[in-house]
């Protein structure tokens, strides 16, 4: 903290500008009583930082929990501090038109009725998702009914956005549980937020099919007379993603390509890497496009910036963070180092550092530097000793042995705590407990140990894992996570895309000597789809073709996903052949465990 800007207070200043109101309720619930909001969760922050608070991330929290309805520019608005995101309003000829309704429905609806209660009821007369991550769509109907308006999105927003939440959801919404702490305490001692927003929201998740798809930079659309010129950013920080710029209005939109701290290349629960050359391309880009039509900048999180000059600083410096770590990684990377060894070598230059917006709140440098290896070479790291390794319980146990026990791993233990080395006791605990899950001394002080390493971390994802890990050696896993493919979601796949869900579900050794085809005839759409069994795989084909199927089925989309959530029975299915075909698909399906442990075996 001591080269950093301390006394600066400009970042505050900026996360109060414009301020209107608070919601005149601090809690948003869902219709059965359920909070799924706490505004006033955080008033703890406005506090001095305590023992259990890394400085920096202690200041990044007091900003995130400004929230409220603010004025951005004339005719522009944000709700903050509602839900992880930002939702943005821009007002038109007739109405408002919405920018990332959030996550959850109510969290989206409440701000909605915040913006209308001090703007008027003027009714929503577009939509806009800047890309493809939940806390960007989730929220949409709850300001939407999805009839009689565009709703604009990136091109490919669909396909990565079922890829996210449906097919590899439950692995990634449970360890999203443990990166964004939603099970641990608001307090100095647990969760302090995420880097990026708060938290995330608990309510029910939502998806409009975008109407209208941004397929180029420099497409123009006007929505109620609001005009927007489009930048397409695909491979930043969602696969599908894009900046815009109100020209009227001089607002320039950077969606989560540019928010005040260093972001994920790689996530921690997980996702495609992301492409930090191709990142700081882009921003470069947008400097190039838009810095001298803009007066103000706003993202999907945080808060504005000001003023043509900020803006181009805030912008020119988060592109030189991502062209940096990626050139440097690649650089150490052909000399022969690893992930590893590159992360522990990586210091970013000076001038990056003493700015507060490329902290690694959110993303670490850490873990972006194993990410550019990653997206090179793989997880491989060359060494054959790693070629084929023990998996962890197995491999626990024979360190475990050949360190003398449980009782001297503990020892050994202790000893690196006392030593202040608590990376490599939490190693040995870690072996210690997958070695015996029983092991209540050793799960015991593993837990401290994550608990000492949570309060010292800046990093806020990384405080929420460790504080998470401790909470499951103590009590056992916690289930609870966002459900993310809703039966809301699930109502906006296309066909190809419910049977690419339904083929993830198969358990395959079940499947071995299944052979079989069914016709599925979805007769409110006038499609046509042919499902086969073979080799334990569910092979999908958009044109049926060659012999007859033992069965088809005659039914609405609707329809379809009852059968395969098991909402209702099949025998009054219109269909010809063995119904008993659908049953022996039944029979094969698995369902994804959603409280899976993490931190133990």
């Amino acid at each position: 903290m001591a080269d950093l800007p301390t006394r600066d207070r400009a970042d505050f200043d900026n996360a109060e500008r414009g301020f209107i109101a608070k919601p005149s309720d601090a809690l948003i619930k869902a219709s059965d009583g359920k909070v799924v909001w706490d505004c006033d969760a955080y008033d703890f922050l406005d506090g001095d930082c305590p023992a259990t608070a890394h400085p920096s991330l202690w200041r990044q929290a007091q900003l995130c929990a400004v929230h409220g309805l603010f004025e951005v520019t004339d005719g522009v608005y944000q709700v903050r501090g509602l839900d992880l995101s930002n939702m943005t309003l821009v007002e038109g000829r007739s109405g408002v038109v919405v920018i990332d309704p959030l996550i959850s429905t109510e969290c989206a609806a409440a701000a909605l009725r915040l913006y209308r209660d001090h703007r008027g009821e003027r009714p929503v007369t577009g939509l806009i998702y800047t890309h493809s991550h939940v806390d960007h769509f989730g929220g949409a109907r709850g300001v939407a009914d999805g009839t009689g308006i565009p709703v604009i999105a990136p091109a490919h927003f669909m396909e990565h956005a079922v890829s996210e939440n449906v097919y590899a959801g439950t692995a990634m919404n449970r360890r999203a549980l443990y990166m964004y702490g939603q099970l641990l305490p608001r307090s100095p001692e647990g969760q302090l937020g995420c880097g990026l927003g708060m938290g995330t929201s608990a309510g029910t998740v939502s998806l409009i099919p975008p109407t209208v798809d941004v397929t180029r930079t420099g497409q123009e659309e006007t929505v109620d007379g609001v005009r927007v010129v489009f930048q397409l950013t695909p491979g930043t920080e969602a696969p599908a993603e894009m900046n815009f710029l109100f020209p009227d209005h001089r607002a320039l939109c950077m969606a989560e390509n540019a928010t005040h701290n260093l972001h994920n290349l790689l996530t921690l629960r997980g996702a495609v890497v992301r492409d930090p050359r191709t990142w700081a391309r882009y921003l470069d880009e947008a400097v190039t496009l838009f810095a001298d039509h803009a007066d103000v900048a706003f993202a999907s999180h945080h808060w504005p910036t000001w003023g043509r000059d900020d803006i181009v600083t805030f912008l020119s410096q988060q592109r030189d963070l991502y062209a940096y770590l990626h050139d440097q990684t690649v650089r150490m990377m052909n000399l022969g180092l690893t992930g590893g060894e590159i992360a522990e070598a990586m210091r970013l230059p000076p001038a990056l550092e003493r700015a507060w917006h490329t902290h690694g709140y959110y993303g670490s440098v850490s873990h972006n530097v194993k990410a550019v290896y990653q997206r090179y070479l793989g997880w491989f790291d060359g060494n054959p000793a790693h070629l084929w390794e023990h998996p962890p319980v197995k491999q626990a146990r024979r360190y475990v042995e050949c360190l003398g026990g449980a009782s001297a791993v503990r020892a050994l233990a202790e000893r690196y705590i006392g030593e202040g080395d608590l990376r490599f006791a939490a190693t040995l605990l870690n072996h210690a407990v997958f070695a015996d899950e029983g092991d209540s001394a050793a799960r015991g002080l593993l837990a401290r140990v994550y608990t000492r390493l949570g309060h010292g971390a800046e990093n806020a994802t990384w405080r929420n894992f460790y504080l998470s890990g401790a909470d499951e050696l103590t009590g056992g896993p916690s289930a609870g996570a966002t459900d993310t493919a809703s039966s809301e979601v699930l109502g906006a796949l296309t066909a190809e895309q419910i049977f690419d869900s339904l083929a993830i579900r198969v358990d395959g050794p079940k499947a071995w000597n299944e052979r079989f085809a069914i016709d599925w005839h979805l007769t409110d759409l006038d499609e046509r789809h042919r499902t086969t069994m073979s080799n334990g795989a569910l092979i999908h084909h958009v044109v049926p073709s060659g012999a007859g199927a033992e069965l088809t089925l005659r039914l609405t989309k609707r329809r379809l996903l009852g059968l395969l959530t098991g909402e209702g029975g099949v025998d009054d299915v219109d269909h010809d052949g063995d119904l008993g075909v659908l049953r022996r698909l039944g029979s094969v399906l698995g369902e994804p465990k959603v409280d899976f442990a993490i931190v133990t075996p």
